[in-house]
């Protein structure tokens, strides 16, 4: 699992010592507002053992988020492939982090770094991103990231259950868009 660095974050393997507090994320329900249920401290330790045998089969998946000045964990970002019973297929760009690390910026310079790393790394032709209608801060991220969406594009999770999570948007990120936004806005190279 290649780590990944920008001037603020370590984006690494995950830990015993990330167990704890990435069950007190999900255990939060503002965190969790958008994305279901809470869940429990088994299914929080389990959905890391997951991820991490993912990303040692695959070659990318779900890094965790460290903030370089202090060595706290702040939660998490990466790549996915996209489930097959989506309206949609591809690889799918996203984050989660603790509420003491929203609105620092942190998701959006773990993101661009995200994308660098499928784009150039990968060699991946598009990333996409999806989220409810009504999460506002994860849909800025995307734009922020260079990301663009088509409402035509807009989608039903068949996933989730009949209910306000339901209704989704879907951003999309070609190679060729990113080229010219990360000469702005360049990360840091893998380590």
């Amino acid at each position: 699992m290649p780590e990944l660095r920008t001037d603020r974050l370590l984006l690494r393997r995950w830990r015993e010592s990330d167990l704890e507090p990435w069950a007190a994320m999900n255990a939060d329900p503002e965190v969790r507002e958008h994305l279901g249920g809470l869940l429990t401290r088994e299914q929080s330790d389990a959905e890391v053992a997951f991820m991490q045998a993912e990303f040692d089969n695959r070659g990318f998946g779900w890094w965790a988020l460290e903030a370089r000045e202090t060595g706290e964990f702040i939660g998490r970002v990466g790549l996915d492939e996209v489930g097959q019973e989506m309206p949609f297929a591809g690889v799918d760009i996203g984050w989660r982090l603790m509420r003491s690390a929203w609105g620092h910026g942190y998701a959006t310079e773990a993101a661009l770094t995200c994308q660098a790393f499928g784009f150039e790394v990968l060699g991946l032709p598009e990333i996409v991103a999806s989220t409810t209608i009504n999460n506002v801060r994860s849909q800025a991220v995307m734009r922020r990231i260079g990301m663009t969406r088509d409402a035509a594009d807009d989608f039903e999770d068949p996933s989730v259950p009949e209910g306000p999570l339901r209704q989704c948007v879907l951003y999309r990120t070609p190679a060729e868009m990113l080229t010219a936004y990360t000469t702005r806005r360049t990360p840091s190279r893998p380590e």
